[in-house]
């Protein structure tokens, strides 16, 4: 079921909202001054903050398109680089143009569950809430045995089950082709938790951490710590306190949404920024000239529970 999304549709028209973008350029054409190469914007700095989007895009793609060719420092340009500027590209197009695609490398995971923390810091997640979690498989029999480590986020699929069956159509597929969950039309009958086949759904009973701890006045931070508890969380693009009021988290379904209060503001997410195995890609998969376009195309890619026809937004590299 499709209905109208909370998150802001196009936030890269708004010049305001291109403060990080153009922070990057800037830092990029920093570092090639400090490398002691030509800037190729050809504005100085006090006016590259004039920059319309169009520009700020082609000003960070020339610079990463240089820095890499120069191989500043002696080691090519990270992926990361190439995934903001396929991000901002993306942006610069109709919503309907895009379609927002994860690609995770098994064979470069190494279980850290640096993604997993990640995602917990960036959401303030609960006790019991967890958008991303990390299954540790062991595979073969004595002595040739391994271990393998499958990170597993909502798979945002095309044919969700877990639309159809909520009674008040709190979770619907949003315009960016992200399952969203509306925290004010949710009364928490979980019916979508048990149609998800692959248990991407959790939810906020309200628990904090500080809560079953010594007294406050024995250890040292316990006040602090509750305050972070009930800070403001952005999902959805939406302030949500978490307090027990109608729009809050507490008492509904949670899960994992892409980070899209990230992603339309020009970031990627967080699980991806912070994976040291560099295992984790996010892009849009209708640009032919993506990084994730690449990967999905490989014959080695490969997506959970196929044959129920759910069509995951999710690749797995084997």
């Amino acid at each position: 079921m499709t209905r109208q999304p909370t998150i802001p549709l196009t936030p890269v028209s708004r010049r305001g909202l291109l403060g990080a973008l153009v922070a990057g350029a800037g830092a990029l054409a920093a570092a090639s001054v400090q490398a002691g190469l030509p800037a190729s914007t050809g504005k100085s700095a006090d006016t590259i903050d004039v920059l319309s989007p169009e520009e700020a895009l082609a000003a960070y793609e020339a610079e990463i398109a240089r820095l890499r060719a120069a191989k500043v420092s002696g080691t090519p340009l990270d992926h990361l680089e190439r995934m903001r500027a396929e991000l901002l590209r993306a942006l610069t197009k109709p919503v309907a143009e895009r379609r927002w695609v994860m690609v995770i490398d098994l064979r470069a995971c190494v279980g850290c569950h640096g993604c997993t923390i990640a995602c917990v810091a960036e959401n303030k997640l609960p006790p019991g809430v967890v958008y991303r979690p990390v299954i540790d498989e062991e595979i073969g029999r004595y002595p040739n045995v391994t271990r393998r480590f499958i990170p597993r986020p909502c798979m945002q699929c095309d044919n969700p089950p877990c639309t159809g069956v909520c009674p008040v159509s709190a979770t619907f597929t949003n315009e960016h082709g992200v399952v969203e969950v509306d925290y004010e039309q949710c009364i928490g009958c979980r019916a979508c938790i048990a149609a998800c086949p692959y248990g991407a759904r959790t939810f906020d009973f309200g628990y904090t951490y500080a809560a079953d701890t010594t007294s406050p006045g024995v250890m040292f931070g316990a006040d602090q710590a509750a305050t972070y508890e009930t800070v403001t969380t952005f999902e959805y693009g939406k302030a949500h306190a978490r307090r027990d009021l109608h729009d809050s988290p507490v008492g509904n379904v949670r899960k994992c949404h892409f980070c899209m209060h990230r992603v339309l503001n020009g970031q990627l997410p967080a699980c991806v920024t912070t994976c040291i195995g560099r295992a984790t890609f996010f892009g849009d998969a209708n640009d032919p000239d993506s990084l994730v376009s690449e990967l999905i195309a490989k014959p080695n890619v490969m997506r959970l529970k196929e044959d129920l026809g759910t069509e995951p937004r999710v690749y797995y590299l084997q």
